[in-house]
């Protein structure tokens, strides 16, 4: 029984494996568009607010400031 287990566990492993990896390079992707286009970060305060939060705390964490600032004025600027 158990040597009939051992494929299944494997193909179980392999297709967690596959799903971590997915979603760290996924997370890269997204964090690699909000750091690189302004205005992919105006789209995701408007469809995914959380999510632009993270980025914000994120960045700040890592010592980079003003960023959030920045992106406000212009945002507002752009609506006048």
């Amino acid at each position: 029984m158990a040597h009939t287990m051992e494929p299944v566990a494997k193909k179980i492993f392999k297709g967690v494996l596959v799903v971590e990896l997915l979603g760290v390079f996924g997370a890269y992707f997204l964090f690699y568009k909000m750091n690189t286009s302004q205005d992919f970060r105006q789209t995701m305060s408007k469809k995914f607010p959380f999510i632009l939060e993270v980025y914000y705390k994120s960045i700040k964490q890592s010592g980079m400031y003003g960023v959030r600032e920045q992106d406000q004025e212009k945002w507002l600027n752009s609506k006048n």
